[in-house]
């Protein structure tokens, strides 16, 4: 596999390792194969410089303004392409003296300063002898004699402030140098633990390697599984799609004959309520009827008594006498017609259970899976020996490939480059001691002169007396002049070595930030690499020539460094793809190909599945032809509307309790009271039950009325509905089943589809991640180079550098304040004219 090719490229690249986050999430619903197995690496690309990092921002403030031009990016790829001879012709082209010129332009900030450092080296070694000799000849102030002024105490005041500040200068700027300096020491002495890390990691990298190719390989057997699984339940999985295909039809049809069939049911109920309902109700109306009769006679009797003759009661019972004709009988059901035909045409029908025929046919449609897997045990069998086969060959593939042995011999390259590495650090460390023992050095030859500085300062203030005349000054004052001329001595004597330290150091390390580290930031020494033919001349992509032998390849260090950075696949940053096609590999149509022909075999036979038999086709008829539309419902239902009696016979009963009431005391109204009990007593046991009967009718009537409206319409529906599914079954399941088929095959391949993308995506971004490669690159230039070396290095020639130009008013400071604190041979307190030297 390309993961091979991946691994090595990798491991020449001398690489380390960052942590790598897996990125794969398998989308829902689908094969979840993991994560790529990986490791957490130490390694960090990554300087932070601390507290010293104020002083680096200063150094690259001043380089801009030194250096304020952006990167020359065409002027370097024409350097780099022009051919320089060995005759002085070739330099005098135009084409190189423009070049040259244009370097010039660019360089003039450096040419500049490092022109001003050459004439403080040559000349202020010049000028200290003659200013040496020249006070050997008692001038220059070398005169013993100094004449009196008025303003003698200002200067005197204003040159030690003076020289104080430039000391204090001068002291800032060593400071700066020895914190550079050690810092660098610090850094290199570190460097061991990241150079240790960067072994460890790459011998995690190589470890790992190997078991994310296994990895990789294993997953096949996730596929596998879970095609075989599907496989194994061939029956749920394609026999399942098929009878929902046909439930569509099926279903349906099934349910409206299992609905008729308890229409029949609930057709035998209602006519039998209706039957029993029509039976009570005759009969109770006869006996209400009869009652009724005789409580209004009774009542009449009653009426007809002597007491109603009364002059009070008359009209009361005349009022009485007047309603009785309401106590009679409102609803007729003796004239209503029967439904015994019908009951027991009903009943000839339910002879045969339909019910229990629709349930055959809701088990022998339930069945289609296990028809699948009986009819497709032989494919089966040969789909898994595919799948076994594919599985062996992919085995056998990965095993033929000598990753065992490059990770062997690369472990065995590391191994040695380790203890190279080992061996010889204490050397390099041993060199940067000499490094540091010179820079201190060169440090404390300023320290020396700041402490003549500081000590005839400290002297020279504290033992001046300005009472004592120039002839009579003390021993301190004297020793404090002395000291100042030997910090001025020793600053012409170390002024120009310094200084040839700082126009090396600062040609070297400012270019070096300028041409290398800024470029490198901005990726723009990316693009100058990347220029054609600039390597090689014959070569249009330098990179893609040493990796592909093709320099045609449009492969490019600022791509690879940008990929790399965001730890992408070596695969993909190096486009590996030229070199072994992965997508080759794993085409899909040579793993599914095979499989689809097998799947395509399977032959699924329907025919045996039968929904609904002629019987119960013949009950469904004979069910319609019951005679149930025949039944006079509005008859029914115009008895059943009324009510049992013409009046409520429990309002008749109170009021005529209530009339009673009005009469006087005595038999009449204890009469009256006893006929509204009776018709009381009559309405709970007579009328209660009739109107429940008629409730119960009213039910009955009414659904058989739904169920008769269009009952053959309806049944013949039902029929059609279930021949049409059994045709389906019968002469169209074979269309229902190619489709599903070619759906079960999708999904199989599927599972193929998901792996190898799956695989691709493992190998883009999370097998032989290139982080490895932008951290080396980053760790050489960006933390060794760039921050551990050319900022120190910068940072201690700034110092140095500020220091060395401040020793120049520290000495003119210096000589004009020792002659106010040395003792002198001679005086004039009488001359006010300006002291010449």
């Amino acid at each position: 596999m390309a993961v091979e090719l991946c691994l090595l490229l990798l491991l020449f690249c001398g690489s380390t390792i960052s942590e790598v986050q897996p990125i794969y999430k398998p989308p829902p619903g689908t094969l979840d194969f993991g994560f790529v197995p990986s490791k957490t690496y130490d390694t960090g690309a990554y300087h932070e410089p601390g507290a010293i990092g104020i002083l680096f921002k200063v150094v690259h403030a001043f380089l801009y303004l030194v250096q304020p031009n952006t990167f020359p990016q065409d002027l370097i790829r024409k350097l780099a392409q022009q051919q320089f001879g060995n005759t002085q012709g070739d330099y005098q082209k135009p084409e190189n003296v423009v070049l040259t010129l244009q370097a010039i332009y660019y360089e003039i900030g450096f040419i500049v300063s490092a022109a001003l450092g050459l004439l403080f080296i040559l000349l202020l070694p010049l000028v200290g002898l003659c200013f040496c000799m020249c006070r050997c000849c008692d001038n220059c102030g070398g005169e013993m004699h100094q004449r009196q002024k008025k303003n003698a105490d200002c200067q005197r005041s204003c040159f030690a402030t003076f020289l104080f500040v430039a000391s204090l200068i001068i002291s800032v700027g060593v400071l700066c140098a020895y914190a550079a300096n050690q810092h660098l020491t610090n850094q290199v002495r570190g460097a061991k633990k990241l150079v240790n890390s960067n072994f460890k990691d790459l011998k995690i990298f190589l470890n790992d390697t190997p078991a994310q190719i296994d990895y990789l390989v294993n997953q096949y057997n996730t596929t596998k599984d879970k095609a075989l699984s599907d496989l194994n339940n061939v029956g749920p999985v394609l026999g399942t799609r098929v009878q929902e295909q046909l439930g569509k039809e099926v279903r349906p049809a099934l349910d409206a004959a299992l609905t008729m069939a308890g229409a029949i049911r609930e057709t035998k109920e209602a006519l039998e309520n209706v039957s029993v309902s029509v039976e009570v109700l005759q009969e109770g109306t006869e006996r209400l009827h009869a009652n009724l009769t005789d409580v209004k006679m009774h009542l009449s009797n009653t009426l007809n008594d002597s007491a109603c003759n009364a002059a009070q009661a008359a009209s009361t019972c005349n009022i009485i006498r007047n309603s009785l004709a309401q106590l009679n009988i409102n609803a007729n059901f003796s004239g209503l017609p029967g439904v015994s035909l019908q009951l027991a045409k009903i009943n000839d029908v339910l002879k045969i259970d339909l019910s229990s025929l629709v349930q055959k046919g809701y088990a022998a449609f339930n069945d289609t899976p296990d028809l699948v897997v009986n009819q497709t045990r032989n494919i089966l069998s040969d789909i898994r020996s595919v799948l076994e086969s594919i599985g062996s060959n992919i085995t056998t593939f990965t095993r033929a490939l000598p990753v065992q042995k490059i990770l062997a011999d690369l472990m065995v390259h590391l191994t040695q480059s380790e203890a190279y590495v080992q061996d010889y650090f204490p050397l390099v460390e041993q060199y940067d001691f000499y490094r540091w023992l010179g820079c201190l050095i060169l440090c404390c030859m300023l320290v020396l002169i700041l402490v003549f500085y500081y000590l005839g300062l400290l002297c020279g203030t504290c033992g001046y007396d300005k009472h004592a005349s120039p002839t009579t000054r003390g021993c301190i004052s004297n020793t404090g002049g002395n000291f100042l001329m030997a910090g001025v001595g020793f600053s012409f004597l170390f002024s120009w070595v310094l200084m040839i330290v700082v126009v090396l150091t600062f040609v070297t390390g400012g270019n070096v930030e300028k041409l290398v580290c800024e470029p490198f930031e901005d990726k723009n020494l990316f693009k100058v690499l990347d220029t054609p033919y600039l390597l090689n001349k014959h070569w249009k992509n330098y990179l893609a020539g040493i990796i592909f032998k093709n320099p045609n390849v449009n492969l490019t260090f600022e791509k690879v460094y940008s990929d790399c950075k965001e730890n992408k696949g070596i695969y993909t940053s190096l486009h590996l793809e030229y070199l072994f096609n992965i997508n080759e590999l794993l085409n899909i149509s040579m793993y599914t190909e095979d499989v689809a022909l097998k799947i395509e075999h399977i032959q699924i036979n329907l025919s045996k599945i039968i929904l609904l038999d002629e019987i119960g086709k013949e009950n469904l008829l004979n069910f319609s032809s019951s005679g149930i539309d025949g039944i006079d419902f509005s008859a029914y239902l115009t008895e059943i509307n009324k009510s049992v009696t013409k009046v409520d016979l429990l309002s008749f009963a109170n009021d005529l309790e209530a009339r009673a009431d009005q009469l006087p005391k005595g038999a009449l109204e204890n009469a009256l009271k006893g006929h509204a009990n009776n018709i009381r007593v009559i309405h709970n046991q007579q009328v209660v039950p009739l109107e429940q009967a008629m409730s119960t009718l009213n039910q009955s009537i009414r659904l058989l009325k739904r169920t008769s409206s269009e009952l053959m319409v309806k049944v013949k529906n039902v029929i059609s509905a279930v021949n049409a599914a059994q045709d389906l079954i019968n002469n169209n399941a074979s269309q229902v089943i190619v489709q599903e088929t070619k759906k079960y095959m999708d999904t199989i391949i599927g599972y193929f589809e998901q792996y190898t993308e799956w695989v691709k995506e493992s190998i883009s971004m999370e097998v032989a991640a290139c982080k490895p490669i932008a951290n080396v690159i980053d760790t050489a230039v960006d933390i060794f180079l760039c921050s551990y070396i050319a900022d120190s290095v910068n940072t201690f020639w700034f110092g140095l550098g500020g220091s060395s130009m401040f020793l120049i008013p520290a000495i003119i400071f210096a000589v004009k304040l020792s002659k106010y604190y040395r003792r002198m041979d001679t005086e004039d307190v009488y001359d006010d004219s300006v002291e010449q030297w």
